[in-house]
């Protein structure tokens, strides 16, 4: 079942991105052009299935599977006379290898360090589960009641619509969280990739630029959130964006790739809207022109963004509804605070440590900001330079760098937007500009090769030892389950229903339905007339509530920590002596902290 997902979410995605992009000029390198279709069909694919919804379509899996094939099989029966294969080992494949080396390093980190432990760590992945649980039944992003899901409706829903369709493929929401969480996150690697060799014109920084940001313990932990989405697709519409220069239709293809940036996450999706208007603007001053191809980009993007979505949003819970919604009127004024927010000095950036934030970890490294030093030093240098045209992707860069150091210092700002999640961004512009004054020092060394190649060296040693050693430290650490727990016994005894008992057995309990779909049981979290039990039903008789659990198709109830922190540690231990006495229920497992009992009926 795990390998049709997997094979599902590849097939899917290249076949979106064939069709989004096949009426443009693509790159004629191969493994380039077919990589970055699959970016494109990741973004793609969230939209596709905002769409069907919107014309009271199922978002299911085998109707966006079929659709995705419509195209690239009318194709292949077109051309099938025409197609041909040929691989060379070109420098640029070379380069395009060792990157693909970078991405299964990176997702080896993220895939071991979300499987390290078995559990769904922190908060958000507890509630990404039960809207993923939402999306793969009822096969819409859309809901009757908002309160409901954390992140649904008016939340922008992209993430949990994307994991929610892979999810009906097989029967593991903790799988699929962990797994695609780390697949897409990595993928980020190969996207910037692309980006940077179009940004910057030059194959060899975008190589040390990627390798730079996969180092960096700032860039993208493997924390479950929908952030993990928005900030890959960065890089695939920057991508597009750049394409342009090739050919001027690229930009319906950014305009597309747009919409699921723009409604995957409240903040990054408002920080990708910031990255684009500076490099927008500074694209127009550098160039003295009106760049009309991505400004149409961007006006599209944001228009069909708000047709799929935000519309519908604003007609349903109104204005300040939706933004009540989004948390966004807990903030005061311009200042929207992030959990995680502090001062930072400068030895939180320069010093990487191997305990960390696991959200959004904090530090650049020693050497990574050395180089990012001189890579400013060296954008300067070139100052009379900077207006030919080669260069302007130092500018943009330089000009993201200034803002993101502002976006991560601004706690105590009028202006800011949870600035804790902006270090993420920051290492953006720190790859590239790192990578700039790597190849500023190398510069040093004249025409004398081996000089030159054994300062490389040095440079990706210094950034193992003081930038990926502890990113890597960081991401296969122990990550806790997070803060509502009672107790790891109460953890422990969820871990073992799901060792224990099969795939979507339905389990009740009376507090908090995350653990039970986030450990791959069921239970209607949704449905009103559960939620309303779970409210009065705790006073419920044993016979009473043998009753109700029976008409729903309950298997077990399971009394945890939780229970017992909401209705009283007296009041539940007599509920639990109710029930068992009653013959009605009969313990199956037992910690300090939960307890699992099954209908026996007798």
């Amino acid at each position: 079942m795990w390998a049709m997902t997997i094979i599902y979410f590849f097939v899917t995605t290249f076949c979106l991105g064939f069709t989004a992009t096949s009426f443009v000029k693509n790159s004629e390198n191969f493994l380039e052009r077919n990589l970055m279709r699959i970016g494109f069909g990741l973004s793609m694919l969230p939209f596709l299935g905002l769409i069907l919804n919107l014309v009271k379509i199922p978002a299911y899996w085998l109707i966006i599977l079929i659709l995705s094939l419509i195209y690239p099989a009318y194709s292949l029966f077109k051309n099938y006379s025409k197609l041909h294969f040929s691989f060379k080992l070109t420098k640029t494949n070379l380069g395009i290898i060792v990157m693909l080396l970078i991405f299964l390093g990176t997702f080896y980190i993220y895939g071991a360090g979300a499987f390290k432990y078995p559990y769904l760590e922190d908060d958000d992945s507890w509630s990404h589960a039960v809207g993923i649980k939402y999306i793969s039944l009822e096969k819409t992003a859309f809901t009757s009641n908002g309160k409901v899901f954390h992140y649904l409706d008016p939340y922008p829903p992209a993430y949990d619509l994307l994991l929610g369709i892979l999810q009906q493929t097989n029967d593991s929401v903790y799988w699929t969280l962990k797994f695609f969480n780390a697949l897409i996150i990595s993928l980020s690697i190969v996207f910037f990739y692309f980006f940077v060799k179009e940004f910057s014109g030059s194959q060899k920084k975008a190589l040390l630029a990627t390798f730079i940001l996969a180092s960096v313990p700032a860039f993208l932990s493997h924390f479950i959130w929908a952030l993990a989405l928005t900030v890959p697709l960065y890089f695939v519409v920057f991508y597009a964006l750049e394409r342009i220069k090739h050919d001027t239709k690229w930009w319906f293809v950014a305009a597309l790739a747009m919409v699921t940036t723009i409604t995957s996450s409240p903040t990054h999706s408002t920080y990708f809207g910031i990255f684009f208007v500076l490099y927008l603007l500074t694209k127009m001053v550098l160039e003295r022109k009106f760049l009309l191809y991505p400004i149409l980009a961007g006006f599209f993007g944001a228009l069909l963004s708000f047709l799929v979505w935000w519309l519908p949003m604003i007609t349903k819970y109104g204005f300040i509804g939706v933004l009540k919604g989004l948390g966004i009127l807990s903030g005061t004024g311009l200042g929207i605070a992030g959990t995680g927010d502090r001062v930072y000095t400068l030895n939180d950036f320069i010093w990487a440590k191997t305990t960390n934030m696991i959200n959004n970890p904090i530090g650049i490294g020693l050497i990574v900001s050395i180089l990012l030093v001189l890579g400013v030093i060296a954008v300067f240098i070139k100052f009379r330079h900077l207006l030919q045209k080669e260069h302007h992707w130092l500018v943009i860069s330089l000009i993201w760098l200034l803002m993101t150091l502002y976006a991560v210092n601004a706690a105590n700002m009028p202006i800011k937007l949870s600035p804790f999640r902006a270090w993420m961004l920051l290492a953006i512009p720190v790859s590239i500009l790192a990578a700039e004054g790597s190849f500023f020092l190398a510069g040093f060394a004249g025409q004398n090769r081996l000089l030159k190649t054994g300062l490389f060296l040095l440079i990706l040693l210094g950034i193992i030892f003081t930038s990926t050693y502890q990113k890597y430290t960081v991401n296969t650490a122990i990550w806790p389950p997070g803060a509502f727990w009672t107790s790891f016994d109460e953890v422990n005894g969820y871990v073992w229903l799901r060792d224990n008992i099969p795939p979507n057995t339905r389990v009740f309990t009376f507090v908090n339905n995350g653990p039970v779909i986030g450990m791959d049981m069921y239970t209607c979290h949704w449905c009103d007339d559960v939620r309303l039990f779970q409210e009065e039903g705790f006073n419920a008789s044993a016979d009473e509530t043998y009753t109700w659990l029976k008409q729903k198709e309950y298997a077990y109830l399971a009394i945890d920590g939780q229970t017992a922190k909401k209705f009283g540690a007296e009041e539940t231990n007599a509920k639990v002596n109710a029930l068992v006495d009653s013959g009605l229920f009969r313990p199956v497992h037992t910690t300090q902290a939960f307890l699992l009992l099954v209908l026996t009926g007798q």
